[in-house]
């Protein structure tokens, strides 16, 4: 029964709740351009998303200077201004799963790297916004994943305890942030990482895809004991 399980679900955004993945390649590959950086292929961007914009920096240059990684940034939010939006499609399932789990009356947040403005107007174009209670964005923190700044944010708004709500990512980075946060996490196979690839972080269970996630609440317990290592 739900009245056992979780009462509170937090999701991260890309490639958990939609696909962004054709704007961020363009805005990635952007500001590289601009800064006379080689480009990368579609699939080494998307390995990154879920990443802040310092860390991709990095990731895909190799490059540890805060200054490029700063111009980079801006490169890519002032692209982002005019693409991200319109190219961001919510999963077919998303509909239906956020609205099925309204019903069963339960608190829904997002904890995102994405700036908070475009998760809302995704939202509001598409009829859902009125159904999540929080969202803590790339411009609400001070410091972005893996660190856990966003999800505590998001959990003091809900009144709800760490170790209470249940966070929903499709990221090794999702399942740090919420094992810093102490928080269960449940991985989604919607990315780009695989199931293998979570097997060496706190996980209270593993689902292909989103719309397995209302049936299997029931099967989540906010006990401790029930995530695996």
């Amino acid at each position: 029964m739900i009245e056992e399980s979780f009462k509170t679900i937090i999701f991260d955004f890309d490639y958990t709740l939609a696909d962004s993945s054709r704007g961020i390649i363009e805005c990635i590959n952007h500001a590289l351009q601009s800064m006379n950086l080689d480009m990368v292929p579609d699939n080494t961007a998307c390995r990154t998303i879920g990443m802040s914009l310092s860390d991709t920096f990095k990731a895909l240059t190799t490059i540890d200077d805060p200054t490029l990684a700063a111009e980079f940034c801006r490169l890519f939010l002032s692209r982002a201004d005019d693409v991200m939006v319109g190219s961001t499609e919510l999963f077919d399932s998303t509909q239906r799963v956020i609205r099925a789990l309204k019903e069963k009356e339960l608190c829904l947040g997002i904890v995102s790297t994405k700036y908070r403005h475009r998760i809302e107007a995704v939202l509001g174009r598409e009829g859902l916004l009125g159904f999540i209670d929080v969202i803590v964005g790339g411009e609400d923190v001070a410091r972005h994943k893996p660190d856990p700044e966003g999800l505590f944010k998001a959990l003091e708004k809900l009144e709800t305890q760490s170790s209470k709500a249940l966070y929903v990512g499709d990221s090794i980075v999702d399942a740090i942030v919420a094992e810093r946060a102490g928080t269960p996490f449940l991985a989604v196979l919607s990315g780009t990482t695989t199931r293998d690839a979570f097997y060496e972080y706190q996980r209270i269970g593993v689902i292909e895809k989103l719309a397995e996630l209302p049936e299997s609440l029931s099967r989540l317990r906010c006990a401790s004991g029930s995530i695996c290592h």
